[in-house]
């Protein structure tokens, strides 16, 4: 986010996906203004969460938990959903390999129940070794919508080029363009 970005915008975006039964997209998944340059990049690799390294070292987090929560979107916690915050939040978690942005507030409530009740170190390295796949996952779908659609709308192989004007290549030889 830049400095000094309001956040009203995204408490109301919260507050309505708690109230709804659809998808948790991310705000800056619709372009929003309030993110910095780059910021695309660094929030689709999980760049942005880095810092919070330091909270696991001092103890304060986890590797592997549910997501911390603002303090104002745990004030909207009905008391059943409040039972995700019994163990320390995590850096990577169950919610966020299986889903993420394409779950509903409460199916990401209760994937942190179920992990909360199925704690294990087995359980934790398969997390984390998804974590890297929905990453790079993340990465490609960030990419600028210019760059998507266009090989949306053209999803054909590259053409093989002609003998002639290839200096002798084989007309099997594909030549792929950036």
């Amino acid at each position: 986010m830049k400095l000094s970005a309001e956040t009203q915008t995204h408490e109301r975006y919260f507050q309505e996906l708690m109230r709804s039964d659809c998808p948790m997209t991310k705000l800056d998944a619709h372009g929003d203004p309030r993110l910095a340059p780059f910021g695309r990049i660094l929030r689709a690799s999980g760049l942005d969460e880095l810092p919070q390294i330091f909270n696991v070292l001092c103890g304060e987090m986890s590797l592997v938990g549910p997501r911390p929560c603002l303090p104002n979107e745990f004030a909207g916690y009905e008391p059943w959903q409040r039972e995700r915050m019994n163990g320390l939040p995590g850096l990577t978690g169950y919610w966020q390999v299986n889903g993420k942005n394409k779950t509903t507030f409460n199916e990401m409530i209760a994937m942190d129940l179920f992990y909360l009740k199925n704690m294990s170190i087995l359980l934790d390295l398969k997390i984390m070794l998804k974590t890297f796949a929905v990453i790079g996952e993340q990465l490609f779908e960030s990419r600028p919508a210019r760059q998507r659609n266009r090989q949306e709308r053209d999803p054909r192989p590259p053409k093989a080029p002609d003998r002639q004007g290839e200096g002798g290549r084989s007309p099997t030889t594909q030549v792929l363009h950036a």
